[in-house]
């Protein structure tokens, strides 16, 4: 069964927004690529300098694994702190509300 990730973290503003949308493109690409991804909606707000994403994963291992290999990747961005959820997903419900998990 699909599963959410949900990450967060602290960046500074002038490295979001456009600048983000420039720098990050192969980092997207490369996340095609990971074993079980289906799909990432990006998130970012300029007024608490927070970025992230909401991952969707075929599974929770390979959304446990991401994890483990993004959240050393995004410290070597300078990330120091860094928060991270794992959900399951409600299927009839978020088949009802229009939900994408395919």
């Amino acid at each position: 069964m699909a599963v959410v990730l949900q990450v967060d973290f602290s960046m500074p503003a002038e490295m979001l927004g456009e600048a983000l949308s420039k720098s990050a493109v192969g980092l997207a690409e490369s996340i095609n690529q990971e074993p079980g991804f289906i799909s990432k909606i990006w998130t970012e707000n300029l007024e608490t300098k927070e970025a992230g994403g909401i991952y969707l994963f075929t599974d929770r291992d390979s959304a446990e694994r991401y994890w483990q290999m993004h959240k050393q990747r995004i410290a070597s961005f300078g990330v120091t702190q860094a928060n991270c959820k794992i959900f399951d997903i409600n299927l009839p419900l978020t088949l009802i509300t229009h939900g994408q998990v395919s």
